[in-house]
């Protein structure tokens, strides 16, 4: 079990908002049930953009609203929706966001959680176009094999207090260690909830991995995440570390124009720009590992991708890794080892590059990308093996050692 959460109103978004939205369907959230979506279907409560209002649109079955909305209860019960996560691991908190939703909000949630392993999840059947329906005997019989209301309670029965219009956030922290894969929304009794968002961070079972098969040990999917970057003015580097191929150019990672930039640019004699500036993301891996092979997407980034990028790793512990963001990643160059040296790179197009890491025989915690002058890139691959997988290895190649620094594996 975990400990209750505190009330839902918070003066300013807490910090577990900057985690990843385990639920949106931007990483493969997806609605397994609703008892209803007479007014509105659930799939709004996972959408990835923020609620919006039309304030003379109707559909067939009356106001048209962005979110999930049920309609006016007239039988005993409560109506209560189920999420498989996208992203699926330790939860940190959750917005229940009742924006738009004025006279018609629910006024009571409950949050519910469970574990499931991949193959004992039972079929449940496609939901189609919802909107002026309920949900059918036979879906109620399927769903039932979840057994969903003896999940664990990670947010009591709570009272959700609207704010502005347009912005009315209810925000609860989760403590708790375990990993969930899905969720059960609970309103009491009927009405709407805009949006509902998850955040945590992503968590793999490492013992499950095939030690012949690498594994992405950047990505969020299994705990990969951004801790320092020089400029996001278009995009965040986590998206950069997202779950499946980029969708647009806004799915990336991608830095103002650089305003130290030469009045005329020049090459060196490896085709490299002789510019003096760069930007860079600092990423903590999923799990402490060796690198083997790097993926570098500049797709969609066909004017405005980088000339040039590199890529180096380090080992740190948690201490020192909190260290390092509040001097703003200004590490000593020669704890910065590198994966990648300067490399060229091409519009709209994968890169794929055999790192270094088996030259250097290291495992690193984490990765310095760096990308020259400015730009954009849509996705970062760094494929390998996690360190208690990579000791275990047949030693089918040359002998290699690893080295950990001492006092580090009381961290992980």
């Amino acid at each position: 079990m975990v400990d209750s959460p505190k009330e839902g109103k918070w003066a300013r978004a807490p910090d577990f908002t900057q985690l990843t939205d385990m639920a949106s369907e931007s990483v493969g959230g997806q609605i397994l049930f609703a008892t209803d979506d007479f007014f509105a279907p659930a799939e709004n409560l996972i959408k990835s953009d923020s609620p919006s209002f039309k304030e003379h649109e109707y559909t067939e079955f009356g106001k048209w609203m962005d979110g999930w909305e049920t309609r006016r209860k007239r039988i005993p019960g409560h109506d209560w929706c189920i999420i498989r996560l996208g992203v699926q691991g330790i939860i940190r908190g959750f917005d229940v966001d009742i924006s738009y939703f004025t006279g018609d909000y629910a006024p009571q949630m409950s949050i519910q959680a469970a574990c499931f392993e991949e193959d004992k999840q039972p079929e449940i059947p496609a939901r189609g176009i919802r909107m002026g329906a309920a949900a059918s005997p036979e879906e109620f019989e399927a769903i039932a094999e979840l057994k969903s209301d003896d999940w664990d309670y990670l947010v009591p029965m709570t009272e959700l207090k609207p704010g502005r219009p347009a912005s009315s956030h209810n925000y609860f922290p989760v403590n708790s260690q375990q990993r969930w894969t899905h969720i059960r929304l609970n309103i009491f009794p009927d009405g709407g909830i805009a949006r509902f968002r998850v955040y945590g961070t992503g968590q793999k079972d490492w013992t499950a991995s095939d030690s012949k098969e690498p594994s992405d040990l950047v990505t969020i999917a299994y705990g990969g995440v951004c801790v320092g970057f020089s400029n996001t003015h278009f995009g965040h580097p986590n998206n950069m570390i997202g779950v499946g191929p980029a969708k647009s150019m806004a799915d990336g990672w991608e830095t103002a124009r650089r305003l130290d930039r030469p009045p005329i640019l020049e090459n060196d004699e490896n085709g490299i720009l002789l510019v003096p500036g760069c930007e860079w993301a600092v990423f903590r891996l999923a799990h402490p590992g060796v690198i083997t092979q790097i993926e570098i997407d500049t797709k969609y980034f066909k004017g405005n991708y980088p000339d040039s990028c590199k890529l180096d790793g380090c080992i740190l512990t948690t201490l020192e890794e909190e260290d390092m963001i509040r001097q703003k990643w200004d590490l000593p160059g020669h704890k910065w080892k590198p994966l990648l040296p300067v490399t060229k790179l091409s519009p709209n197009k994968s890169h794929l590059f055999d790192s270094l890491t088996l030259e250097l025989q290291d495992v690193i915690t984490h990765v310095r990308f760096t990308i020259s002058p400015d730009g954009g890139v849509s996705r970062l691959r760094l494929k390998g093996f996690p360190s208690s997988i990579c000791l275990l290895r047949p030693r089918e190649k040359p002998m290699m050692r690893f080295s950990v620094k001492a006092g580090f594996r009381a961290n992980l």
